[in-house]
């Protein structure tokens, strides 16, 4: 287990301004609240300052989904569109195969992104599919955003209700929203880029899962524990979160080593390490950068978020320093993405 000391020494070899970090082995947790929540100035980052969590906010949405599915709201491989319209995939031939287990998986066949997704022009861009739905494995925000907006149809509710009622409330995480909280403006990071220089923390509005989870380490290690222990969840519908769904062999890309080892789960990573089974993911909403990595076998988790576009310059030594010396594999796999 790293020291204090060595925590702060490798956020500045980074140039990291502010991190937080939760470790936890069974019942045992370890907090770390580092550094200050902008560069040049004297507040410092508390267990309770707000990060952007970016994408980590997807396997929020998975979860959330999950326990939908297991309430009967919708299943996982009836077409989405059969469910409610979506405008911008209106006429695009091949969409009406896309269903809730492919969006999870990545292999909807959507893009990434059609437009920057806090540009004005976003929500009314056209979305066409890159590949045929199934075909192979690739990052989609928008297939996250299809099936937000096919929740919200089902349910009646919006997203940030729908994510208060089914995680945050019974999970207990007081300081996590998909919309930005005014009573936050006091204790809030800002983000760096890789020169350090910073900008304000997004104020998200309307609530998005693929990008606008504001949450601290703390309440996410919270959730952590449900995913990796399946809590909240039937048992069949949380062994979904530890099968792969797909092999995530990325579309148009040669195979590469580290493709072994990864697969992709009903809305999480996985990897094969030296340590058995982890369940993870990455979260980049450009100047803020972090990761989740859980050995469920072992009851070990393990979150950071950080205020830096150089954060993933620490995971590394990070996963080694809390988890021991082995092969992770996922951070190899993630720097060919």
């Amino acid at each position: 287990m790293p020291t204090r000391e060595q925590l702060l020494a490798l956020m500045q070899k980074s140039n990291v301004p502010g991190m937080q970090l939760v470790y936890t082995k069974g019942r045992r947790v370890t907090s770390y609240a580092l550094g200050v929540r902008q560069d040049g100035a004297e507040p410092a980052v508390v267990e309770t300052t707000i990060f952007e969590a970016a994408s980590l906010g997807k396997a929020v949405q998975a979860y959330l989904t999950l326990r939908l599915v297991d309430q009967g709201v919708l299943t996982l491989d009836k077409p989405l569109l059969s469910y409610a319209p979506y405008p911008r995939l209106q006429g695009v031939a091949g969409a009406g195969r896309i269903t809730a287990r492919m969006v999870l998986a990545h292999t909807s066949g959507l893009p990434n992104w059609a437009a920057n997704p806090l540009s004005p022009e976003w929500t009314t861009s056209s979305l066409r599919l890159k590949y045929a739905p199934d075909s192979c494995w690739n990052y989609s925000g928008e297939g996250y955003v299809l099936l937000q907006k096919t929740l919200e149809h089902l349910t009646g509710q919006s997203f940030e209700a729908l994510a208060r009622r089914e995680v945050f409330q019974p999970l207990r995480m007081t300081r996590s929203s998909f919309t930005w909280q005014p009573q936050w403006v006091a204790n809030a990071a800002a983000g760096h880029d890789t020169s350090g220089k910073f900008s304000p923390i997004n104020q998200f509005s309307p609530a998005y899962g693929a990008f606008s989870l504001l949450s601290t380490a703390r309440d996410y290690s919270r959730f952590l524990q449900a995913i990796m222990m399946g809590h909240g969840l039937k048992p069949v519908t949380a062994h979904l979160l530890r099968t792969p769904a797909s092999p995530a062999l990325r579309c148009g890309q040669p195979v590469t080593p580290a493709d072994a080892f990864v697969d992709w789960a009903c809305g999480v990573g996985l990897a094969t390490t030296s340590r058995g089974l982890a369940q993870w993911q990455w979260g980049d909403n450009g100047n803020f950068k972090g990761l989740y990595f859980t050995l469920p076998d072992s009851r070990e988790s393990l979150v950071l978020l950080t205020n830096s576009a150089n954060g993933p310059k620490m995971t590394e030594e990070l996963l080694k320093w809390f988890f021991g010396p082995g092969e992770y594999r996922a951070l190899q796999w993630l720097a060919e993405e």
